[in-house]
């Protein structure tokens, strides 16, 4: 008789976002392989408690304050409502699966290394923000992050069997190539682009994924902070990780190999793919998603980056290679530019000009704490807010 299959008990933070949403989809697809234990939120409330009444957590947290008819109507179902970091310190959880949006995953990003947990992790401002931090606690208390982005999940598994553990030896790797869909604006002329609408720029020809990270790939800067995070994760040098347009999002990203040999990760635009390997990682579970047909895609196509088009992908590149409190400024600019585009308080052409006047501002720190990181943050994002004033 075959051993029972113990479920792998997991913390989700961001439980209401795009990937959030879609982790859940994957638990209830293998039920019988996770006991969902914590649930995190930002301010859905509704969600969060349609997701409570399914998955029954034991524990419970809510970014925004609840009144006392939703806190008791939680307490209720049989749910502790506690912070972030002490979710997932408790000493029965396995994996800590990282899916909220900015800032607010660094710190239980932290907690839960150093509590000795295994991290699923698709919040790129922890190693955007303190890549250096989270990759020596990391290695410190022997650790796992397991990438959830669907790029960092391309290169993770084109190394499987390459290397044993993440990051290890460089000396086979070449570079490392990561695919962009360029966008929504990717066809569009550049002098066309001081007009166009959020609701333009949420129109992703490829991927459904959250408003910020879908701005964010219309401007290209999501792909300079994933050189970053590939640059903690995998340990490789910023001179040899490369960016390649790729329309059609089917190969998520690639190896190249001293040999010359070049390994390849593909499935369709679906991040219920990179979430599934994370969470039965080291498994290989079936799952009922349309899978790749290579004869109906007909052809892939790769072409260099136009870097004319995309000013938010050198701004990127530019704080990488400054390093220190800089690439915590760019992440906070960002942040706060797109939420600014996204509300209407400045055009699309604006985004890339709040965030440069931050970083030349900025007086960066070359070897920064945590509380520094912090600080570096709170003023990057007071300064966008006065730039954009000034563009008014």
């Amino acid at each position: 008789m075959a051993d029972p299959i113990v479920p792998k008990r997991i913390v989700l933070l961001g439980s209401t976002g795009s990937i959030g949403r879609q982790a859940l989809e994957v638990v209830e697809l293998h039920r019988q392989r996770f006991a969902v234990v914590g649930l995190a939120a930002g301010g859905n409330y509704g969600l969060l408690r349609e997701q409570i009444s399914k998955f029954r957590p034991e524990k419970v947290c809510l970014a925004t304050k609840l009144g006392a008819a939703e806190r008791g109507e939680i307490e209720s179902l049989g749910c502790e409502m506690v912070t972030m970091e002490e979710m997932v310190q408790q000493e029965d959880v396995d994996l800590v699966v990282v899916a909220t949006g900015g800032k607010a995953g660094l710190s239980p990003t932290l907690a839960a290394i150093r509590a000795r947990k295994t991290v699923a992790l698709a919040n790129k401002e922890s190693l955007v923000m303190a890549g250096e931090i989270v990759v020596a606690e990391a290695q410190r208390h022997g650790v796992e992050i397991l990438p959830i982005d669907s790029e960092h999940s391309a290169i993770w598994q084109c190394l499987r069997g390459e290397m044993q553990r993440i990051p290890g030896s460089l000396d086979t790797i070449s570079r490392l190539l990561l695919t962009a869909s360029g966008g929504a604006f990717r066809d569009r002329k550049l002098a066309d682009l001081a007009e166009v609408t959020p609701e333009e720029a949420l129109a992703h020809p490829t991927w459904k994924m959250g408003k910020k990270v879908t701005i964010d790939s219309a401007t290209l800067m999501n792909k300079g902070l994933e050189v970053m995070e590939a640059h903690w994760l995998f340990g490789v040098p910023y001179d040899r990780i490369s960016v390649v347009l790729h329309r059609e999002s089917i190969v998520h990203s690639l190896v190249e190999f001293v040999d010359g040999s070049v390994k390849a990760q593909l499935n369709r635009p679906d991040m219920r793919f990179p979430i599934q390997y994370a969470l039965t990682y080291p498994e290989r579970l079936p799952n009922s998603f349309a899978k790749l047909d290579l004869a109906e895609t007909g052809k892939l196509a790769f072409a260099d980056i136009d870097y004319g088009r995309y000013p938010c992908l050198n701004l990127a590149i530019r704080a990488a290679q400054r390093g220190g409190t800089f690439p915590a400024v760019l992440s906070a600019a960002d942040e706060e530019a797109v939420s600014m585009f996204l509300t209407g308080r400045i055009g699309f052409l604006d985004i890339p000009i709040v965030i440069e006047r931050v970083l030349d501002a900025h007086k960066g720190m070359e070897k920064p704490g945590i509380d520094d990181i912090v600080i570096a943050d709170d003023w990057a994002r007071r300064e966008a807010t006065r730039v954009a004033r000034s563009l008014a």
